[in-house]
């Protein structure tokens, strides 16, 4: 099965919030309404600076992702 990159979710316990889910390394969850960022794997041994600049990437991915669906949405 292939998997997206990115997923919307939300979650009835959760009325506020807006989750977008990266499927692909290193796999995270961006809560939107607040930005924060939970991975749900361990990144023990990763270069940081190299993993900053590649989340920096991703989340911008992720916002680009959001902004089309919802776009998508509406039409």
């Amino acid at each position: 099965m292939q998997l997206p990159k990115f997923v919307l979710a939300d979650n009835s316990d959760f009325p506020d919030d807006i989750f977008i889910i990266h499927l692909d390394f290193p796999r995270f969850i961006i809560n939107l309404k607040d930005d924060e960022v939970e991975f749900i794997e361990d990144l023990e041994g990763e270069d940081e600076t190299e993993l900053e600049s590649e989340m920096e990437h991703l989340i911008t991915l992720a916002e680009e992702f959001y902004d089309r669906e919802i776009q998508r949405y509406e039409e």
